[in-house]
């Protein structure tokens, strides 16, 4: 989601090379962006040691200004040694001594979706622009390989290649016990899907997910398939692409699949849409399901309420309403 304020940085600094640091498993979704000159992949976790060799690699660049995303940890203790004469990053609590130019992440009339949040670190570099003007996601295409192995899984399992199959892709991740909507609820809507004629359910998740995957194909109908731990995230995207509908919890999947013009049914437990709903500036199908509960948005430590109602109080059968308009 940093990615349209990278476009807004390159269209107000034309002549200015970006370097992007990025952990490593995420590398594939900035690689071949236009405003991107360099990259830089990092593990997704550090000894202090490598963190400080890294901080010194960036000191060597004499960069002239780190802008911070993240605003976690690492990212801060980078921006704050790393040697640029401006340092940018949001103001946030114990932390803004850290930056020469802080920007508030929210607003004075309510949450602030975190696309425009990043876009606004961008006016730190005098940058105007009105809401309208920040882009979409911009995601690379994918390579010929990527193409051709999801072109592979999808004649395997005798999907086709296009969204004539009407095909959904169903993202079974949690990421926590907070966005885990359950093995229970995602086989009900499978089943609920599948008796749509002509629709077809594949599963997408990572490593992670395999219990669930387990669990739900040992009752799913015959016309499902599985590709959990089988796609890296371009791939995913490409899947997602050639689908009739992506179907799943607020994830990095689900903004994948925004950049994408496949319709999205989403569903949201402790995070509110207005942070992170699907970022479509361009008004593709997009549905979120929600409860109005009072203790959301919720820091995702312990459940107020202990049964976590904010997510499993959404049934299936609301997501397959929400669902069968694009499928019949």
């Amino acid at each position: 989601m940093t990615t349209p304020a990278v476009a807004l940085l390159k269209t107000h600094v034309p002549s200015s090379s970006f370097t992007y640091l990025v952990e490593e498993p995420y590398r594939r979704l900035v690689e071949g962006n236009p405003a991107i000159d360099r990259i830089i992949a990092v593990p997704a976790k550090q000894s202090r040691g490598d963190l400080l060799r890294l901080i010194r690699g960036i000191r060597e660049d004499h960069f002239d200004a780190l802008l911070d995303f993240h605003g976690g940890p690492r990212a801060s203790w980078i921006t704050l040694l790393g040697g640029a004469k401006l340092k940018v990053g949001y103001a946030i609590r114990g932390k803004r001594c850290l930056y020469d130019i802080r920007v508030p992440r929210g607003g004075p009339d309510g949450p602030v979706h975190s696309v425009v949040n990043h876009a606004n670190l961008v006016r730190a570099f005098g940058a105007e622009f009105g809401p309208a003007d920040i882009p979409p996601l911009i995601l690379p295409e994918p390579l010929p390989a990527e193409t051709a192995r999801v072109a592979e899984f999808l004649g395997v399992a005798g999907l086709g290649t296009s969204g004539s199959d009407r095909l959904v892709v169903l993202h079974v991740g949690a990421g926590n016990r907070f966005r885990d909507w359950g093995a229970g609820h995602l086989l009900e809507l499978v089943k609920l899907l599948s008796k749509i004629p002509g629709t077809k359910v594949t599963f997408i998740g990572s490593d992670a997910d395999k219990p669930a995957e387990v669990r739900i194909l040992e009752d799913a109908p015959g016309r499902t398939f599985s590709l959990v731990g089988r796609l890296n995230l371009i791939e995913i995207r490409e899947l997602v692409r050639r689908a009739a509908l992506f179907v799943g919890p607020d994830s990095g999947p689900m903004h994948i699949a925004a950049s994408t013009p496949t319709p999205i049914v989403a569903y949201f437990g402790p995070t509110l849409p207005a942070h992170f709903a699907p970022w479509r500036p361009r008004g593709e199908p997009t549905v979120i399901l929600e409860k109005p509960l009072p203790c959301r948005p919720c820091p995702q430590r312990r459940c107020a309420t202990d049964d976590f109602r904010c997510l499993l109080g959404i049934s299936p059968e609301e997501v397959y309403a929400a669902c069968r308009p694009f499928l019949v």
